[in-house]
Order: structure tokens, then sequence, then C-alpha cells
């Protein structure tokens, strides 16, 4: 498995758990984007909460329970023309049957200091999965596309108040979620801005905002920032290898397939639409499924 995300550690559940050799390179962040996730939740099975490194720490040590490997390290090539399937780490190169690509996606970022700083702090990017810690609280959304305005309509059902600022005049979402959000009393949006920065020291406590046209800048108090300007798939890594569309994501004939015989795809890559915990560890369950098939052929020959 390439990346130790919910997806990933699913899949070496699976695999480890039908007795196959399994290794999981985890990449720089066990745990993948939930690692920022400080309150999950709408996971199963947990009727308190738990936080993402709680919830992928737990997945890991089942994974090991049944025989699974994990090296903490990034993948620095791969090469999918023969078989066996060769992937490099450093100095090293690992042979398999059969393998597994989660390495997940980026949320865009706007580049400032203080994202980083306070990224689950009250920087955050997924309404569905965070919307309830901001209950009666006001949240600022940055973008206008269909993503930004639907979190929005979602985060209005908990906040008091939510604000969302585009860089453009003109929205870039459909006409149905506009006119839905117009429509709701606790949505407003701030038009032709960009945020020049986020404010406070420990947590989210408002954002330094500049208009485009006027010039004019000014602080806008919030217990909250949702980025949603775009997501950036992490597979620069299989350029030439696997085919991918025009965004960068990897081409899925059917389910979890790629292009290459043996190599599937699990959690974001796979599911671009809900991104959920949840969806993720389903598609590396179905990736594991499918490798397992394919090296028990591959052994048999």
């Amino acid at each position: 498995m390439i990346g130790g995300g919910p997806s990933g550690l699913t899949a070496a559940i699976y695999a480890a758990r039908a007795n196959l050799k399994t290794l999981v390179v985890t990449g720089p962040m066990v745990g993948g984007q939930i690692a920022l996730t400080y309150q999950v939740d709408n996971y199963p099975g947990f009727p308190e909460t738990i936080t993402g490194p709680e919830l992928t720490g737990l997945m890991r040590e089942q994974a090991e329970r049944f025989g699974a490997k994990f090296l903490e390290n990034s993948v620095t090539s791969v090469d999918f023309s023969s078989t066996p399937l060769k992937v490099r780490v450093d100095d090293d190169e690992y042979e398999a049957y059969s393998v597994i690509v989660a390495t997940g996606s980026l949320n865009r970022k706007l580049g400032l200091e203080s994202e980083e700083r306070l990224m689950g702090r009250g920087v955050f990017v997924c309404a569905t999965c965070d919307a309830v810690l901001y209950d009666g609280r006001k949240v600022v959304v940055v973008g206008g596309g269909d993503s930004a305005v639907q979190e929005a309509l979602d985060l209005a059902e908990f906040a008091r108040e939510v604000v969302v600022v585009h860089r453009r005049e003109e929205l870039t979402a459909c006409l149905c979620l506009t006119e839905r959000a117009d429509k709701n009393e606790r949505i407003r949006f701030i038009r032709n801005t960009v945020v020049q920065d986020i404010l406070g020291a420990d947590h989210v406590e408002g954002v330094r905002l500049l208009n485009r046209g006027t010039g004019e800048e000014w602080t806008e108090d919030c217990d909250g920032v949702l980025l949603a300007i775009g997501w950036i798939p992490n597979t620069s890594l299989f350029e030439g290898q696997l085919e991918m569309d025009e965004k960068g994501y990897i081409v899925s004939p059917g389910g979890v397939d790629t292009s290459v015989e043996g190599v599937y795809i699990a959690g974001d890559l796979n599911d671009t639409k809900y991104r959920q915990i949840v969806t993720a560890c389903g598609s590396g369950c179905m990736a594991a499924l499918e490798a397992e098939r394919y090296a028990r052929e591959k052994m048999s020959e």
C-alpha cells in the first residue's frame, strides 16, 4: 500500500488478514488528512468522540496484529511496466504482485503561515466532518464553487452565521446551490475579496480581508475558517505509469481498477465526491479484495 490514511490502513487490514505479505509505505504523515482532525463523531462504532490520530492509530494496530509491516517513509519512484511491480523507497526496491495506491489528495491552500499553524485549530476543510463543532458560532468559508457553497449550506445547519468569501465578483457554483444559499438567512457573501491573513494565536479569532476592487482592508471576526478552493491529487509519482485525467486523477475503468493490471486505487483518488473516512475505508476494502484475487492468480501461474 502506498499511503497510510484510512483507505490504505483498511486495505492493509484486509490484505494482512488474508495472509498476504503486506507492506504499507505511509508517507510523511501516518493517517493522511484525518490526522489533522481533532474530533471525529461520525465514524461508526465510536459513540464517544475520537480524534483522527487515535482512530488511524487503532487501524494501524489492527493491521499490525495481522502481520502488516509499516515503513514511515515516502515512495521515490515506481515501475509498473512489468510483473512483478516495483516500488522504490530511497535506495531500497520492493517487488509485489499487487500495489494499492492510496496517496490521497491535498486541499488547495491560501499559502499563509497562519493557515498552516491553525490547521485543526479553527482552520478546517470539511463541513460534514466538523460542522457540529461550530454550533452557534461564526465561520468564514473561502471559495466560490459548488463545494464552497455546499459547505456553507451544511455549516448553516449549525453555525449562527456563515460568511462566504470569494475572490471574484461572480460565483462559479451552480444556480441551484447559489439560490438556496441566497435564501438562507444565516449565509452572506463577500465578493471580489481575498483573505490576507487568518488571525489568532492558538485558535482562529478572525480573518483580515482585502477588497480587490476598492483596496479596502478590514477584519472579520470569526471562530473558524473552512477552505473550499479545490483539491490536488497526490499522483505526480505515477505520471507515465498510470493513465490519468486532465485534473491529475488516476483513471479507473471500473471500481478500483487502473490502467495497469495489479494496481488499484483507494480513498480520495477513488472517491472525489464524498471524501469521508467511511467511504475511504470502503474503497480500501474493495481494493484489497481485488489485489488479493489478482495476487493469488499470479502466484498460482
